[in-house]
């Protein structure tokens, strides 16, 4: 089991950089895009006014109606724009040469004559001015104009979309980074918690054959008798140490009798369940002859820690753990049943996260290192089939044979 940050880490890191560059590019690319045909559109609006003027100008009528132009071209604008002569001065005592630019009042003459100095040089460095000609050759007045309110917002709004793709960045791995914190410190919480579990079987076996051996010291055939399930418990000891180191490499996977792998845990737990102060009938039931691709260390881990949990289950005095096997073409699925408390609906899918615990001891990493064992070692599945609080629970196994 790896616990430190790896490739995995680092890409997902990259791939949130990713996404918020990919966000802020496109956002900047559109808008930009978006802001030039409205620039566009502005400039269209300024010619047709230019136009208009030119119109007047150039026509030999008295009475031209401007009305037209004034209501339909004149009034909507809502940019900057100050017309001016051919010398770029503007006439300050015709208030209708200067529109949507804003200006302090109460500036002298010559305060605002360099305001608008300044204010058409800003606009000219934007925007190239319109001119506005008599009979095509005498330049009669120049348009300047500027981008309107709704421009500048949109030349400013993907430098925001960048300010929350950055932040959306930062969070997400803040976030990500107090996640993996956590769940390191559930790994080693857990890791702690069923490495106790693992032992506690065994040496608790040993603590009560040891009680026997005092009692029974003088009498040869039964010193023979506990003196082999001490072996047995050490051996025990021994097999459990085996399966920690091997969680991280690959393991060796044959094919097994599936029913063979399972009595050999069960005989164990037979003789010790006295032991556990409950009255619990354990039976291996189904095809004996099926055959599976499987770890015999690992799988029997797997097998240990889901009798394990139903022994915790069961809170009755008639307890029942039934384990069958039903053999198919394909795959052979295993099933464990437990009568007891059973398992809230809401509580079957954080079962198999590491570190989650509903008790004391176990549950810490037992089914999150069983459900890695069966999955990702012997590319199959193990879930919860069915669980009735109050009636017991069904776990399914399925292991392919091919």
């Amino acid at each position: 089991m790896k616990m430190s940050g790896g490739p995995a880490s680092i890409n997902f890191k990259i791939f949130l950089i990713f996404i918020a560059v990919t966000i802020a590019g496109g956002t900047l690319y559109y808008t930009q895009q978006l802001v030039k045909k409205l620039q566009e559109k502005e400039r269209q609006i300024v010619q047709l006014y230019a136009k208009g003027i030119e119109y007047i100008a150039n026509s030999s009528a008295e009475d031209t109606d401007i009305t037209f132009l004034f209501e339909n071209i004149i009034k909507p604008i809502d940019f900057p724009l100050i017309l001016t002569d051919a010398e770029d001065k503007v006439n300050l005592n015709d208030i209708t040469s200067i529109r949507n630019v804003r200006f302090d009042s109460s500036l002298s003459r010559h305060e605002l004559e360099r305001f608008f100095i300044d204010k058409i040089d800003e606009m000219d460095a934007v925007h190239d001015p319109i001119v506005v000609t008599y009979q095509d050759s005498i330049i009669l007045e120049k348009i300047h104009y500027g981008d309107s309110d709704l421009i500048n917002q949109l030349k400013y709004y993907p430098y925001l979309q960048i300010i929350i793709a950055v932040l959306f960045v930062l969070i997400s791995y803040i976030g990500f980074s107090n996640i993996k914190r956590s769940e390191q410190s559930n790994i080693w919480v857990g890791m702690a918690k069923e490495t106790a579990h693992q032992f506690g079987t065994p040496i608790s076996s040993l603590m009560g054959w040891l009680e026997m051996l005092k009692l029974n010291y003088n009498e040869a055939d039964k010193v023979l008798d506990i003196s082999e399930e001490i072996s047995s418990d050490v051996e025990k000891l021994n097999k459990i140490t085996y399966r920690f180191s091997k969680i991280g490499s690959a393991p060796e996977i044959k094919e097994k009798i599936v029913y063979d792998e399972i009595i050999n845990v069960t005989e164990y737990f037979q003789r010790r369940l006295p032991q556990t102060g409950k009255n619990v009938e354990l039976t291996v039931n189904g095809d004996r002859e099926a055959k599976a691709k499987l770890n015999s260390e690992l799988f029997e881990w797997v097998i240990e820690n889901l009798i394990k949990n139903a022994l915790d289950a069961i809170d009755q005095d008639n307890g029942k753990i039934s384990i069958s096997i039903k053999d198919f073409r394909k795959k052979v699925e295993i099933e464990v049943f437990d009568n007891g408390k059973g398992i809230d609906i809401k509580r079957r899918k954080d079962i198999f996260r590491p570190g989650y615990s509903t008790k004391r001891r176990g549950w810490g990493l037992g089914l999150s290192l069983s459900k890695r064992i069966i999955e990702v070692y012997h590319r199959g599945k193990i879930s919860v089939k069915s669980s009735i609080p109050g009636e017991g629970t069904v776990f399914k196994i399925t292991l392919k044979k091919i």
